[in-house]
């Protein structure tokens, strides 16, 4: 590795080798060379003069490339894919004539992109269930673990520990949803044409509609797709990046949304990312444990979802049937929006795998809390044993403001119950389960439960097996 010019740090530090690997030239023109083979197996069924020779050449190379010798062809060309026609013929000299025949640069780009953006994908969906499923283990554990709620980031009606883990993991699981959608709907650009209009092709077989169709279907077919998109320009519609990219972007913001969530939980002390024996929180406080995987997710996420109007703006700025100022911002922004959200996933199940919880932590919180909880309780309870309700009411709003005032005003503890015992208007209210937060949680538990068994389970019966052998280190 060269220390003196940029290295990308999503390639070096947080994304993994599957995704590294995916987006890399090797890969890229290895998936150009697979479309050109196609192309000319498919031309050949279909009458043209190729010989399996030819053919057999070409498959033989696909993976034989001669990167200088294509920079070498570009310097002179200022034509990427014309470069890596002229280096595929010079390996493949008897099928040199018949290489890209009939065919446009997004003949191969954009197809090759569609392969690639398939797998990148099912690459996000396979890490996308890990999270899920550690996410239900996580909310299965902590089902009925009582905590504090809040709403406007105030202490609010409690809940549990797994019922907040389930919200996280529905996130994911809406997130799922759309990525399977999005990789239902992929199709091929398939054999288009320089303006979609296949004229070339229409040429190629002496004006038959039907074998121009035919190549289509069959090359479409050759590179594992169903079917192609019906009409295109030069290149497939860009709304197809914008679409994929906002499935990224929902994923970043999901992460993003728990990751914020953790670093509250933490800084309260009621749970705990992994912290490795030697790690160091901070350069200056060394008591510190600072929450910096899940600063590292929310940071990785907001690149993402500031992609997303990169693509938004790249599909709005193509002009009738193409234009070229997609081609570099496209290089940019779909294979570091994959590897992002590769990294911010790989970091999403090690915190998920290595929370810690601390319930005493928990209960403390809670039950300084819980008396106001409590306030709703005890004046049922109190007009039940012959109270008026107007007149405890306003008893329980004197003692409330009296034991708020002492807690803010005087840092002292709340005394609410103990006031509440000492007003002869609550005497035949029983508070000793006052305390006990699992009476104010609801159907926290069962909802967990609920969601696990209906939600996380499908998911991972419709994946099992499929997640086993995906890499990923956290480097701190």
């Amino acid at each position: 590795m060269s220390h003196d010019i940029y290295s990308n740090p999503l390639i070096s530090r947080y994304a993994s080798r599957e995704m590294a690997r995916l987006w890399s030239p090797q890969r890229r023109i290895a998936t150009w060379r697979r479309m050109w083979v196609a192309l000319a197996e498919s031309e050949k069924e279909l009458g043209l003069n190729i010989s399996d020779e030819q053919i057999n050449q070409l498959k033989a190379n696909i993976d034989n490339i001669d990167f200088e010798a294509a920079a070498g062809y570009e310097r002179d060309l200022r034509h990427d894919v014309m470069a890596h026609v002229h280096a595929y013929g010079d390996v493949c000299p008897d099928a040199r004539g018949i290489i890209h025949l009939g065919a446009t640069s997004c003949y191969v780009t954009d197809n090759a992109d569609l392969v690639l953006l398939r797998e990148g994908l099912e690459l996000v969906r396979n890490r996308l269930v890990q999270v899920i499923d550690a996410l239900g283990k996580f909310a299965a554990e902590y089902r009925d673990l009582p905590c504090l709620g809040f709403t406007h980031l105030q202490p609010a009606q409690p809940t549990t520990v797994g019922k907040r883990a389930t919200l996280w993991c529905y996130d994911l699981v809406l997130d799922l949803e759309e990525l399977e959608h999005r990789i239902s709907k992929l199709r091929f650009r398939g054999v288009k044409g320089t303006t979609g209009t296949q004229a070339t092709f229409l040429s190629l077989f002496e004006g038959d509609h039907s074998k121009v169709e035919e190549l289509d279907r069959l090359v479409t077919e050759k590179l594992g797709f169903e079917e192609s998109y019906a009409v295109t320009g030069q290149t497939y519609s860009r709304k197809v990046d914008a679409q994929i990219i906002g499935v990224l972007s929902g994923i970043a913001q999901s992460a993003n949304k728990t990751g914020s969530d953790m670093r509250i939980l933490q800084s309260r002390k009621e749970l705990e990312e992994p912290f490795e024996k030697n790690q160091i929180g901070s350069s200056a406080m060394a008591y510190k444990r600072n929450p910096m995987r899940s600063e590292r997710m929310c940071s990785l996420a907001r690149f993402v979802m500031s992609l997303q109007s990169s693509a938004d703006q790249t599909f709005a700025n193509q002009w009738l049937e193409r234009t070229l100022d997609d081609s570099a911002n496209r290089r940019l922004t779909i294979p570091q929006a994959f590897l992002a959200v590769d990294a911010v996933l790989i970091l999403f199940q090690n915190i998920t795998d290595g929370l810690v919880v601390y319930p005493k932590t928990i209960e403390k919180h809670l039950n300084e809390e819980l008396p106001f909880m409590a306030t709703e309780e005890i004046l049922m309870a109190g007009v039940q044993a012959g109270g008026d309700r107007q007149e405890l009411h306003e008893q329980i709003r004197v003692h409330s403001q009296e034991a708020a005032r002492q807690v803010k005003e005087h840092g002292e503890a709340n005394d609410l119950l103990e006031r509440l015992r000492n007003d002869p208007s609550f005497k035949g209210v029983d508070l000793s389960g006052t305390l006990d937060g699992r009476r104010f949680v609801g159907r926290a538990p069962e909802q967990v439960d609920s969601f696990v068994a209906n939600i996380v389970q499908p998911i991972r019966e419709r994946y099992a097996g499929m997640t086993a052998d995906l890499s990923g280190e956290v480097t701190v």
